[in-house]
């Protein structure tokens, strides 16, 4: 018979630090094949980088954590930050983390676009943000007080399954699917001071910030941004967003212009974190079987009582060889695609032809990305992912590159129900890109055809994740 119900927290020393990172108006912002713009017009909201830094009590292990809202950035950008910050820190690269809130209303920031309509603000904007970094870096370090993480979760119904099969066209489209299957967990978290101030909260959840299109024009975290204002004006202190296992879910009203609809998406899963933070019970404490009261009826009482907090904190980074899928594109292949497709958009536009005009211009912006995803595998027959789970108190955070299905996220916490479990996608790179179910494959979904590891590379993902967590469980 349970009678003690156990609040997954963290003790340490713990900083919060915020700042403004919208690119100019003007900066080059095409994120979507079927987009007619190239430039951002405007700002629907600003976007933002968060630094948490977050150390044991004996101060033996450090690590920071940057949320930043954007959808992706080059490796060698995740690089240039992770060095940067860790010299000016002092702590080793494999202590920094930056994670993407995954937006695709930010911009594509990456230099290889600076010879494009607004490109030649690529490069300037992401030297700045190296430098806010590495500012927000050390500025979370000297924030840093003792405290407590104290984990919680809820529900949102905002993610949506979207792998649809259109029975007309006889294939798969990426797109919310009113049958299909989307965890709608949502992971919370306070960190309070050892003296009762609230410092920050944090907000986990997989659900691609995909409701913004190719219509939309303007700089925008996506939903991220609405929800964090929702949060904010309750708790007065900043939100952190990470990114779940999001690869086959997003908003289930998506891929629009209206910023009313990320908005009105933000404000449902803002508000759903606010639920579980507000359910969250004091640091330090735990819920117990406090006895019988006999009154009307015989009443059981439970009580919140000082609990023993479990110290522990590790950190083991494993790299797991995955293997490239057989049918992987070749640059050659690509380059005559590409090749193709640049022609009949020249084609199109000779005959004023919209339809075929924003067609063709899709798929050479798809194969321009095949290329830079091609060019940044590594060589040879497998791709090397690094994989970080870590362990703080009775919570397991796990940070992974490129974007995994959900059962990822849902297997492991159903295997380690005891313990908060928060994984975060998206984070130190977005290689080798998808990482669908073995039997998503060989069915044409969009996110199948363009992954670059070979099927059952997401279940070894999870079966690593799995044996490492449960080592550092069981120091």
């Amino acid at each position: 018979m349970t009678t003690v119900v156990r609040t997954p927290q963290a003790r340490g020393s713990f900083g919060i630090a915020r700042a403004d990172i919208t690119p100019p108006v003007g900066i080059y912002h095409r994120m979507w094949g079927a987009a007619l713009h190239d430039r951002a017009t405007g700002v629907h909201r600003p976007l933002t980088a968060s630094a948490l830094w977050m150390q044991s009590s004996d101060e033996r292990d450090g690590i920071v954590l940057l949320c930043l809202d954007h959808c992706l950035l080059d490796p060698s950008e995740f690089t240039a930050i992770r060095d940067a910050v860790a010299a000016a820190v002092g702590i080793r690269i494999g202590d920094v983390f930056v994670a993407m809130s995954h937006t695709h209303g930010s911009a594509w920031m990456s230099r290889s676009r600076s010879h494009l309509p607004g490109g030649d603000l690529i490069g300037p904007y992401l030297d700045a943000t190296i430098e806010t970094c590495v500012c927000l870096a050390k500025e979370s370090r000297r924030n840093a007080v003792p405290g407590s993480l104290v984990f919680g979760s809820g529900r949102c119904s905002l993610a949506a399954h979207r792998d649809y099969f259109d029975a007309a066209e006889k294939r798969y489209v990426c797109g919310y699917d009113p049958e299909g299957a989307a965890d709608d967990t949502v992971m919370v978290a306070k960190c309070v001071s050892d003296d009762g101030k609230l410092l920050g909260t944090l907000v986990n959840y997989a659900c691609h910030p995909t409701t913004l299109a190719w219509k939309n024009t303007l700089i925008s975290p996506d939903y991220v941004g609405a929800m964090r204002e929702v949060v904010e004006s309750h708790t007065k202190v900043p939100c952190l967003f990470l990114q779940g296992a999001s690869g086959d879910l997003g908003p289930r009203e998506g891929f629009v212009g209206d910023t009313s609809i990320a908005d009105r998406n933000g404000r449902q899963l803002g508000f759903a974190a606010l639920s579980a933070l507000e359910a969250i019970p004091s640091p330090g404490t735990q819920f117990e079987y406090a006895g019988a009261v006999v009154s009307g009826a015989t009443l059981g009482t439970w009580e919140h009582r000082p609990a023993k907090l479990d110290a522990i904190w590790s950190r083991e980074t494993a790299v797991v060889p995955l293997s490239y899928r057989l049918e992987l594109p070749t640059e050659e292949q690509t380059r005559a695609e590409l090749r193709k497709w640049e022609a009949q958009e020249k084609e199109a536009r000779q005959h004023d032809d919209v339809l075929r005009i924003s067609e063709s211009r899709a798929h050479v912006e798809r194969m321009h990305r095949q290329l830079a995803r091609l060019s940044a595998l590594t060589p040879g027959p497998e791709y090397r992912m690094p994989l970080t789970v870590a362990r703080m108190g009775s919570t397991l955070w796990v940070f992974s590159p490129g974007e995994l299905y959900q059962t990822f996220q849902i297997e492991l916490r159903r295997q380690f129900p005891d313990v908060a479990v928060i994984v975060a996608t998206m984070t130190n790179d977005w290689q080798p890109g998808y990482f669908p179910s073995a039997s998503s494959y060989g069915r044409g979904i969009y996110q199948e055809t363009i992954a670059a590891v070979a099927p059952g590379s997401l279940e070894t993902l999870l079966e690593v994740a799995t044996q490492t967590a449960r080592r550092s469980l069981e120091c």
